[in-house]
């Protein structure tokens, strides 16, 4: 798999990008996303911790089914930096929901520090684990991203 063809998108795949923190796997989510949008591909972007706190307020407001339809819509949705909190009921159905309706309609780039391994964990509810991960696991390449952190790197160069 070559991720900066763009043909994973096409082809309806998703991608999960893993690693420690620092690694660049925000960077290369986000290269990705612009790569995409120069293929003419629609991108979206959001933060997991930011999305579902949206969602939530959407929700109380009447914009949830507005909000759910434009993440459907995307040909690529990244959802950057998932699983550092576990999910609550609410934020559990939000995924299944933003899954669902983009299988086999549209490409998910999830980047995360935590291994697929303790998705089910993070996740919480056993069943509701097993139709997101379905959904998302078994349409997926992986790329996963080992090192220091270039936070750390950047930090111990003097400056000019």
């Amino acid at each position: 798999m070559k991720p900066a063809t763009c043909d994973w998108i096409r082809s309806k795949r998703n991608l999960l990008v893993t690693g420690p923190c620092g690694v660049g796997k925000s960077y290369l989510a986000c290269a990705l996303g612009h790569r995409a949008c120069r293929e003419d591909l629609s991108v979206i972007y959001h933060r997991v911790p930011r999305l579902f706190a949206a969602l939530a307020l959407g929700r109380a407001d009447g914009r949830y089914p507005k909000m759910l339809r434009a993440l459907s819509r995307a040909d690529l949705l990244i959802l950057d930096d998932w699983g550092p909190e576990s999910l609550n009921a609410d934020q559990r159905r939000d995924l299944l929901e933003i899954v669902e309706d983009r299988y086999d309609r549209g490409s998910v780039l999830i980047t995360t520090q935590v291994p697929i391994g303790r998705w089910y964990e993070i996740i919480g509810n056993p069943t509701l684990a097993d139709a997101i991960l379905d959904r998302v696991i078994h349409n997926a390449d992986r790329v996963e991203l080992a090192g220091e952190s270039l936070r750390k790197s950047r930090a111990l160069q003097p400056e000019a």
